[in-house]
């Protein structure tokens, strides 16, 4: 079966969406095109990249994700197609790839070089094309000239030693929670029985709870999530909006000697 995911900056209010659908679907009828999200914020490339790196490797190998955030991007942005740990990716060269992993792709094509196009509306004019194209068993070599490299943003790295970890929040979910770069295998490496301080904002705890009803209503929860990310939340409460915290805000572990 043949799936392509669909991830944009487009919203809910108008036909963006289903124009870029209704092209896929024109070219080969039998694609599944699955949402996972048109909510990401307008041009907020790390957003959308928090976005799919959370569950592109949930779907089959050779899937293909098409990602139509700041889809226009800026003057001479390429338009591109990446192979990339058996998935394929199709946008526009604006550092997106580098933040949904360290690899680099094994291959990568310029898909707007065989016939050029000029349009404004590149997700459905270019993108879908190609995404139909590679769902239907074209090689990604048929679809443009190579590239020797795409743009790379870097994403926020912790810092750790044996006796601190340094993160940063990198995600504030729909909820107000504040998800951070610290990650439980790092946090179980180091821990190794000891006591730890976790510090953010004017706050200090002492604990990591294994559910988020473990605290009451109002009350600060800390949890490794699914994604086995530190997060931060207020059991019915906005804690980005109570904490005063947001995106890039420090998140310290410091262990007891």
């Amino acid at each position: 079966m043949a799936i392509i995911t669909f991830l944009s900056d487009f919203g809910e209010k108008d036909h963006y969406t289903a124009a870029v659908k209704a092209k896929i679907l024109a070219t080969n009828s039998n694609i599944t095109v699955v949402d996972i999200s048109h909510n990401i914020d307008p041009c907020d490339i790390a957003h959308g990249a928090f976005v799919l790196k959370a569950v592109y490797k949930d779907f089959p190998e050779g899937t293909v994700h098409v990602v139509a955030v700041d889809s226009i991007g800026r003057e001479g942005d390429k338009y591109y197609a990446a192979e990339l740990e058996n998935h394929f990716f199709v946008g526009t060269d604006n550092g997106f790839i580098g933040l949904i992993s360290d690899k680099s792709p094994r291959l990568q094509v310029d898909i707007n070089s065989l016939k050029p196009l000029k349009t404004t509306f590149p997700a459905k004019d270019i993108f879908a094309t190609a995404a139909a194209k590679l769902a239907s068993n074209t090689s990604i070599q048929d679809l443009g000239q190579p590239l020797q490299e795409l743009k790379k943003m870097l994403g926020r790295h912790l810092k750790a030693n044996k006796s601190l970890i340094s993160g940063h929040v990198i995600r504030v979910d729909n909820y107000g929670n504040l998800i951070s770069n610290i990650e439980k295998v790092t946090f179980d490496i180091l821990s190794n029985r000891k006591t730890f301080n976790i510090t953010f904002g004017r706050e200090n705890v002492r604990r990591i709870n294994n559910a988020i009803n473990q605290v009451e209503a109002g009350d600060i929860f800390v949890i490794f999530n699914e994604l086995g990310f530190l997060e931060i939340g207020i059991n019915q409460g906005r804690a980005s909006d109570l904490l005063g915290l947001g995106y890039d805000s420090p998140v310290m572990i410091k262990f007891d000697e």
